[in-house]
């Protein structure tokens, strides 16, 4: 039984240091974080193994379209535009270029497009989404460098996002008219039919080799006709809809449907053309085929159009994208997946939970701090030179507190010192009565060393001494022979001799009181000097933004938001100054008039015990 118990107690233990031998092995496999100013990251996970009969083959400049939701996105902490996004790859270094197609914070949805690595079949890929820099994240959102040289066209049909490769962008050189209506992704086009849309052949380049051409399509029910063409007479190429199933046309030559469609449902449409043949798929499979040589046409392309005096196709249209290269089967396979909404899409692209930097905390500082430096940045010449006299007269104020607390502690601990040792022998003054010097410094004999250089640090002692030097002077002893004996007798002292000796201490005490307000002067200057050094910086900066507002005609937030910023920066320098430097001053005048007090305390004590003590005979 004991032997069972042994070996199942070392098999848990064998087993638990292998889980936690793999969570530290998973720990190091993780990508280290980018940036510490990106508090936020999210993993990205492309499996192509989920979707594996589809994606046979590598896939080369895909597009990975990542939607974000209130569900798996916390728009709130990223900034109004999404500008803060950043895409990195497998290595966590390499960031990838990404374009937004449609941000909303309102409704906190967005569409983001990245361009995808090469991505093996069978394999996974983790790629990272950072997010949440929100102080100083510059828009780094590129739409050319997110797809491949290849491309020429990419049409979102959404005003948020626009990509330009050779004058072609988002609608904006589509002639004719056209209503908008959802697409697969955001916004798309709604063709009714009786107006086509039209791309000139001058901006399209001609089709005289290789290409690639797709599109996402939501047929209407019933609805027959071409959905896109370009053709010069029977040269060119054609894609549409029969209620047999879609078709593709080269040339003159059409191939034969293979199933109809299912109505009101999107779908991915993809014609390639390489080597004398031309290839139709349809949601990433073969649709039909046809043996053609595309020759180059310089006709338009157009959308819905219509032919023969029969209605163009209705339905809507989204996503139109022309490659002059000849895409892959796993590469239209991919798209089709990965730009739909379908069960395999979410297989395809997972999003994983949000995972927040270690050194949070260090960031929220370092971003004001950045900040703070961003700002700095702006600055005039002026501004900089408000904020040295600033940080001189900060120096010069911290220099001076610091000393005066020394003093003070020194001071303090000191004068506590002395009262004590006067409370003992001020019941009994004899021990005073010596004329000597050394003795009223050593206070009768009470002082040695050590206690003695302690007691040097206190003013009451000073004034101690300095009064019970004066009442040696007129106390001084005087003899005179009477017979065989010498009689030795003593002065007291007159009340002008208090009068005198009470003076001197009060004398005393105000060089007390000058060396303790010393330099505090400076304290004040930063008080009252600093916000007006600030001020005087701030009306500066403002005046030279105006200035210089006025002479480029720039009159936006973006031109005048710096230097504003810039000169309050003066400001805020002045301040920081004045108010430590309030604080310290106050402080510090309240330990001065205790210690005041205490010094006037002691004269009048020790002026009516010495009164007492050497009484007028």
């Amino acid at each position: 039984m004991n032997r069972t118990l042994q070996t199942l107690l070392l098999s848990g233990l064998l087993l638990g240091s292998l889980n936690l031998n793999a969570a530290e092995h998973d720990q190091e496999a993780k990508a280290p974080w980018w940036d510490a100013k990106w508090p936020s990251r999210k993993p990205i996970v492309v499996d192509t193994a989920a979707v594996s009969q589809s994606v046979s083959a590598e896939v080369r400049s895909g597009l990975l379209l990542i939607r974000l939701h209130e569900g798996n996105f916390n728009f709130l902490a990223s900034r109004e535009d999404g500008s803060d996004l950043r895409f990195l790859g497998e290595d966590g270094k390499t960031l990838l270029p990404h374009h937004i197609e449609k941000w909303d914070g309102l409704l906190n949805e967005a569409f983001v497009w990245v361009k995808a690595p090469d991505l093996k079949p069978g394999a996974k890929v983790t790629l990272w989404m950072y997010s949440g820099n929100v102080t100083d994240a510059a828009d780094a959102a590129d739409a050319e460098a997110s797809v491949d040289s290849a491309t020429t066209a990419l049409f979102h049909f959404a005003d948020a996002a626009k990509l330009s490769r050779n004058s072609i962008n988002d609608g904006a050189n589509l002639e004719g008219t056209a209503s908008s209506g959802p697409g697969i992704v955001g916004s798309g086009l709604r063709l009714t039919g009786s107006a086509a849309l039209t791309l000139p052949a001058t901006q399209g380049g001609p089709w005289n080799g290789a290409l690639t051409l797709s599109f996402w399509f939501k047929p209407t029910a019933g609805s027959e006709g071409s959905i896109l063409e370009r053709k010069s007479g029977n040269q060119g190429l054609a894609v549409g809809l029969s209620s047999s199933g879609p078709w593709v046309e080269a040339n003159g030559s059409r191939s034969s449907p293979t199933a109809p469609l299912t109505p009101a449902v999107w779908h991915h449409f993809a014609t390639v053309i390489a080597e004398g043949k031309v290839q139709l798929f349809v949601d990433g499979k073969s649709a039909g085929a046809i043996n053609a040589t595309m020759g180059e046409v310089q006709a338009p392309l157009t959308l819905g159009s219509a032919v023969a005096g029969r209605p163009g196709v209705l339905g809507e249209f989204d996503e139109l994208k022309i490659a002059t290269v000849a895409r892959g089967e796993s590469w239209v396979a991919f798209e089709a997946i990965a730009h739909g909404s379908s069960a395999e899409a979410g297989k395809l692209i997972t999003l994983g939970a949000e995972e927040l930097s270690d050194h949070a905390e260090e960031s929220e500082l370092a971003k004001h701090l950045t900040l703070l430096v961003d700002i700095s940045k702006d600055l005039t010449f002026d501004g900089w030179v408000v904020i040295v006299l600033c940080a001189l007269l900060a120096v010069v104020g911290m220099v001076i507190a610091v000393g005066k607390f020394l003093y003070l502690n020194a001071m303090d601990k000191s004068s506590k010192e002395f009262l004590r040792r006067w409370e003992s022998i001020s019941s009994d003054l004899t021990a005073l009565d010596s004329d000597s010097d050394a003795s009223i410094q050593s206070m009768g004999g009470t002082l040695t060393g050590k206690s003695l250089r302690l007691m040097k640090q206190s003013p009451l002692y000073r004034i101690y001494h300095l009064g019970s030097s004066e009442i040696a002077k007129r106390v001084q002893a005087s003899t005179a022979e009477k017979g065989a004996e010498i009689a030795t007798t003593k002065r007291g002292l007159s009340g002008r001799s208090i009068q005198a000796i009470k003076a001197t201490m009060h004398g005393g005490l105000m060089r007390e009181v000058e060396r303790l307000n010393s330099n505090l002067v400076f304290l004040t200057i930063g008080i009252a000097g600093g916000p007006y050094l600030g001020l005087l910086g701030t009306v500066i900066g403002v005046m030279i933004t105006f200035a210089v507002i006025a002479k480029s005609g720039q009159v936006e937030v973006n031109s005048i938001a710096p230097g504003i910023a810039g000169a309050l920066l003066a400001t805020v320098a002045g301040l920081a100054v004045a108010i430590p430097c309030l604080f310290v001053y106050s402080y510090l005048s309240t330990r001065i008039k205790t210690a005041v007090s205490s010094m006037e305390t002691f004269i009048d004590e020790f002026i009516a015990k010495m009164a007492e003590h050497h009484k007028e005979s």
